[in-house]
């Protein structure tokens, strides 16, 4: 693979749009996938996880990137997420596809069954989760938080698959990297959460705010603390099922990839207008630069 790189502070011409994937290394091993290659990003956020891989299955471009870095080598509140939602728009992608492993809240949900996720419960607190800082200021519309076309592609190709598939649930995206106590997996239970994570989250907010479709397919590797009837959660257990379940998420992307390519524009990729309250003319130079490519497209439709 040849690596390209790009300068940070500037960045590059839009590729031919994409569809990008955020989840394990192993995913952009797809049955299919041709004239793959190495990119090498530095982002005016700084560096993202690790190189992007694209590649092309059949007619559509692709855009992987591992989110702890090759070797799982970066804890979740370590990931630089606007590094990697930047990268991923600098590169033409228009939708992601989130793809993880989460703790189950429920006994309707066991290990090995995914979830089309359509919400999301913040409890994060050491983390960069927004664009706009530094002279700029936006409010995105966050009600919904993933993009619902997307996630019903993303549903019913995992469903193909074979594997059972919740449509719809909530993700209860904690800050970690150690596991929750027993007393918070039943507080977050009484919540309504379904499903415990600790990356989705960061990624769906700052997709919205740079105008990309987002959509999450959690699996379920145990039962959280709270089932006293099943062993604590252990990562031998979790990655014993997270290995059982990495074809199947493979194969959903395959078959998820040229339907999310049709899809087209849709609300999520005009979700800064009327959002940017700042008047253009009183944003800072280095702002106007750093977030060119997230902004410059709803400024222009002012």
């Amino acid at each position: 693979m040849a690596p390209m790189t790009t300068s940070s502070g500037a960045h590059p011409g839009r590729s031919p749009s994409a569809v990008g994937v955020i989840g394990g290394s192993g995913l952009y091993e797809i049955d299919g996938l041709t004239d793959i290659e190495e990119v090498v990003l530095s982002t005016p956020f700084g560096d993202p996880s690790d190189a992007f891989v694209t590649g092309r299955l059949g007619d559509v471009r692709m855009v992987f990137l591992p989110r702890h870095g090759r070797g799982h080598r970066i804890s979740p509140s370590e990931i630089n997420f606007r590094a990697n939602i930047w990268g991923m728009k600098s590169l033409g992608v228009t939708d992601v596809l989130g793809v993880g492993a989460v703790g189950s809240l429920s006994e309707d949900i066991p290990p090995g069954d995914f979830v089309a996720v359509d919400q999301f419960i913040d409890r994060t607190r050491h983390r960069a989760d927004t664009f706009f800082e530094g002279g700029v200021v936006a409010h995105v519309m966050f009600g919904d938080p993933v993009c619902n076309d997307l996630r019903a592609v993303l549903r019913d190709a995992a469903r193909e698959t074979g594997v059972t598939v919740h449509d719809g649930g909530t993700y209860l995206c904690m800050e970690g990297p150690a596991f929750s106590t027993r007393a918070e997996s039943k507080l977050y239970r009484s919540w309504g959460a379904h499903v415990i994570g600790m990356t989705n989250l960061q990624e769906a907010k700052l997709a919205r705010e740079a105008e990309l479709g987002y959509a999450t397919l959690a699996m379920s590797t145990d039962f959280d603390c709270w089932h006293e009837g099943h062993d604590d959660v252990t990562v031998e257990a979790i990655l014993e099922v997270m290995a059982k379940n990495v074809n199947n998420a493979r194969e959903a992307v395959r078959i998820a990839a040229p339907r999310v390519a049709a899809l087209g524009t849709r609300a999520c990729h005009t979700s800064l207008e009327n959002a940017i309250l700042t008047r253009p003319d009183a944003i800072p130079d280095e702002a106007r630069l750093r977030l060119g490519l997230i902004i410059d497209r709803a400024l222009g439709a002012r």
